[in-house]
């Protein structure tokens, strides 16, 4: 159930990650990525998620948001 609860709570972390990089504004888009990032570490560290699934997905994550600070 514990592992349920923290999966339930990456996948809004990053839908929430995801939506902010699609919008314009930046600033909420780098604090959303960084609230995403620790969650998927958090999963990581505790072994709901294996380190390189949650490597993958933050490196993804930041990928988008570095080409999003490289437009503005």
């Amino acid at each position: 159930m514990v592992n349920k609860m923290r999966k339930s709570r990456i996948q809004t972390a990053v839908r929430a990650a995801r939506e902010g990089l699609a919008g314009k504004d930046q600033a909420e888009a780098k604090k959303v990525t960084l609230a995403a990032i620790r969650e998927l570490d958090r999963a990581a560290a505790k072994g709901v998620l294996h380190k390189n699934n949650a490597s993958r997905r933050k490196g993804r994550l930041m990928k988008k948001l570095a080409a999003l600070e490289a437009k503005k």
